[in-house]
């Protein structure tokens, strides 16, 4: 009887939508929010379940499940990445979904939440493979999607290409060319300057704030990093060129730590040419764990969600933890976070840059008219730092945690816009 109940704690924490939910009860109730209102905001818009033929290179037909979410349109059109997985499913993409509508009413940019999925393992299907599973979920959102309604972006194993398909697809099925239908493009076909660095410049961007709050120098501080990808490796990058000290550093293949400090010009050139970082010179292996319980100044998760859970928390010792993925940290684990003094920079906000020069690349195809990179990163950092602000202060104010102020900034800007537009008919 013990062993169930514990059991269904753990998939209960592990599960992103009841976090997620659990999460927004919180915010909702410090803002005194309507019943009806929270009932309304607690649950998607939309979903969409889809079943996906696809004809493998060997003749024969497989058949794989996708998803898309639409959570909120209250504030502007749905907008979120889309994630092939094998571990991909509607609960995930719920929650997802509902985090988009809370980030980009953080960074006050007029977007609704939104997110898309397939079940499949992309790593052991050619590219043919997934062009045609790519084209023919495409066609089955077509409903949903469009540069007013839905707008579609990378996110796990998606990139660039992923979104040029998506584009030609619905171009093909409106007769003329509609780049503004996704982001996270190739630049020849309407994406935008600064787009992949983005979400890693975000990330940056609030721990200098988080440091200047704490009154922290960054110049010194020791970073560890869990999780080598995009966001990672250009916030990881983008803090040594500050002056921090990188000591460790994971991806799905190992762990490496150098207490002095890694070279991580050398070890993005080696993660380009190898696709790993594990065996990487003037370092020593370390397990996954170690790297969560190292003794750091700032931690940043960039992996996958549920890393830090109640088991773990208590040995994370990081003064600043910057959630540059998505859900990393389980309800169950904040709390124990914040007994231990942890200053957390919520996901929410953390990793918003991406979403943030999505919407600069939305604003440039509808404009026809596109921005130097550097006026992209500085309008970036002023919306990131506005967050961090607008977040600060309620943080301070109300004396809450730093994720309930994020979800009582984000929600309250998402219940103000329903509220004034109503409920039709």
């Amino acid at each position: 009887m013990t062993t169930m109940t514990t059991d269904a704690h753990v998939d209960k924490e592990s599960n992103p939508w009841e976090s997620q939910r659990a999460r927004f009860d919180l915010a909702a109730q410090k803002l005194n929010l309507d019943d009806g209102l929270w009932r309304v905001l607690r649950y998607p818009n939309r979903e969409l379940t889809v079943y996906i033929p696809v004809q493998m290179d060997d003749g024969h037909l497989e058949v794989f499940t996708g998803f898309r979410v639409q959570h909120s349109i209250a504030r502007g059109p749905a907008k979120g990445g889309i994630r092939y997985a094998p571990d991909v499913t509607l609960d995930e993409v719920r929650a997802l979904a509902s985090w988009m509508t809370w980030k980009c009413a953080v960074v006050n940019i007029p977007f609704g939440g939104a997110k898309g999925g397939i079940t499949c393992d992309p790593k052991k299907m050619s590219q043919g493979e997934l062009e045609r599973m790519t084209r023919r979920y495409t066609s089955a959102i077509l409903p949903l999607i469009g540069p007013e309604q839905d707008i579609p972006a990378p996110d796990v194993y998606t990139n660039s290409q992923t979104m040029a398909w998506i584009m030609d697809t619905y171009s093909m099925t409106k007769g003329y060319a509609v780049p503004g239908v996704v982001t996270g493009k190739p630049i020849s076909l309407g994406g935008s300057l600064g787009r992949n660095e983005a979400t890693g410049r975000g990330v940056f961007n609030t721990i200098e704030s988080a440091c200047e709050h704490l009154h922290m120098p960054l110049k010194g501080a020791t970073v560890a990093v869990q999780g080598f990808g995009n966001a990672g490796s250009i916030s990881a990058q983008l803090l040594h060129q500050a002056g921090a000290k990188i000591i460790a550093v994971s991806d799905s293949t190992g762990c490496v730590y150098n207490r002095d400090g890694l070279n991580v010009p050398e070890l993005m050139h080696m993660k380009a040419l190898c696709g790993h970082v594990d065996g990487f010179p003037e370092s020593e292996p370390i397990l996954p764990h170690e790297l969560l319980a190292l003794g750091c100044d700032i931690l940043v998760p960039a992996a996958l969600e549920n890393t830090i859970v109640a088991e773990n928390a208590g040995t994370v010792r990081a003064r600043i933890i910057a959630e540059a993925a998505n859900g990393p940290v389980t309800p169950a684990a904040d709390r124990i976070l914040e007994s231990k003094g942890a200053f957390v920079i919520p996901d929410i906000l953390c990793n918003a840059g991406g979403v943030t020069v999505s919407y600069f690349e939305w604003v440039q195809d509808e404009q026809h008219l596109f921005w130097e990179v550097q006026d992209i990163y500085n309008r970036l950092e002023r919306v990131m730092k506005t967050a961090f602000s607008d977040v600060l202060k309620i943080h301070v104010e109300r004396k809450v945690p730093m994720r309930i102020a994020a979800n009582m900034l984000g929600i309250g800007r998402v219940a103000e816009a329903v509220q004034i537009r109503g409920i039709y008919p």
